[in-house]
């Protein structure tokens, strides 16, 4: 049996299909499943209208606080009974087959991510998680502050991701995402609890790396598809930011060292610069491009999908995408090379819904986002 344990948080429509999603792909596969919500927003009269629905083909726990999604996931795996835990947010839907694969790779693994996609057109690859290393955090960092750094961060992002996306077959990755991570007993109990300490965010990604340091293999399973709306049940809650900053820190401090979290909050004070990149020109008929899509005037981490040269300046961004969004969006066009030949602003007007193409881009002073 497959449990999936599913932490809900004011996103009913968004919970029922992914309950929904859930057991056709059960049905369909001849999977045998259960469904655990966690509905952390159910206390408080401001939930009203908000709480998991009732008659949920799903047992609902509504503890009495917001425990955060480690809590939350914690809480729920202590009450789940199948062999696979399906560790998954609210806004995340399997596509059909899904399940199928998931046990499928984890034939030879004890945890498996499936390949994860912005929009229901399936079009938009979501990127693998940060690398998690001093390094990788210096390079990150000053890739926002310098403008020819940040050329060749995105180069090199882009080599890694697209590795990422092009997989066909599982691979060993341990930069995979809490939105949807299925996981064995035997793997659960060998890591442990997700820990508690990190309220939202940051959670998943200690947890792989305990994961890694203790001999569990960790894979992503690319024939697994799921829709990720993402980041909609955090912008509902009013602490997320300061969940997000503390724990951000907690986990410097943990994996780094105080002296690097210090080195780290010195450099983030210095100012953001971001370069200007040319207007899109025109392509070859015959050449296949690399769009890319993300709320980051740096251009990673960034979503992506290949499409023909002379499709790419008409390229639109789906409507589920731009429902979703808190920010305006930057597209980048890129080549087999990964370098840029081009970018728009799209603006999104949440009131409206009202797009805009720039084409010479603002520079914001946006930092980069991480979430659910």
């Amino acid at each position: 049996m497959i449990s999936a344990v599913i932490v809900h948080y004011r996103t009913p429509r968004l919970l029922e299909a992914a309950v929904a999603a859930l057991h056709e792909d059960a049905r369909t596969s001849a999977v045998s499943l259960e469904v655990v919500v966690v509905d952390n927003g159910a206390a408080g009269a401001s939930a009203a209208g908000e709480a998991a629905p009732e008659g949920l083909e799903a047992r609902v726990l509504r503890p009495a606080r917001n425990l955060g999604y480690a809590g939350g996931i914690n809480l729920g795996v202590e009450q789940a009974v199948g062999d696979v835990l399906l560790l998954m947010n609210a806004d995340v839907a399997v596509e059909p087959g899904c399940l199928g694969a998931l046990l499928d790779a984890l034939g030879d693994a004890e945890v498996a991510g499936p390949r994860l996609f912005w929009d229901r057109g399936c079009r938009l690859m979501l990127p693998p998680q940060a690398l998690r290393t001093r390094r990788a955090e210096l390079d990150a960092a000053w890739a926002e502050r310098s403008p020819a750094w940040g050329r060749f961060f995105r180069r090199r992002w882009r080599r890694r991701a697209r590795a990422f996306w092009g997989a066909d077959a599982p691979v060993i990755c341990y930069e995979l995402t809490g939105a949807c991570l299925a996981v064995t007993r035997e793997g659960w109990r060998r890591v442990g609890r997700f820990d508690e300490g990190f309220r939202l965010y940051y959670e998943e990604t200690e947890w792989l790396l305990r994961a890694r340091s203790r001999g569990v293999r960790a894979v992503l399973a690319p024939a697994a598809r799921c829709v990720h709306a993402y980041d909609q049940s955090a912008k509902r809650e009013p602490r997320a930011q300061l969940w997000f900053e503390e724990s951000a820190e907690r986990f410097r401090r943990r994996r780094y060292g105080a002296w690097f979290a210090a080195l780290l909050r010195r450099l983030e004070r210095v100012p953001r610069r971001f370069e200007e990149v040319a207007p899109l020109g025109g392509g070859s008929a015959g050449e296949e491009v690399w769009v890319e899509v993300t709320p980051l005037p740096l251009g990673a981490p960034a979503t992506g999908c290949r499409v023909a040269a002379g499709e790419a300046r008409d390229f639109e961004i789906p409507e589920d995408v731009l429902g979703g969004v808190r920010s305006d969006l930057w597209v980048r066009v890129t080549d087999g090379g990964c370098r840029d030949l081009g970018v728009w602003l799209v603006k999104v007007d949440q009131s409206r819904l009202r797009r805009q193409r720039v084409r010479r881009p603002a520079h914001p002073e946006q930092g980069r986002r991480s979430g659910k």
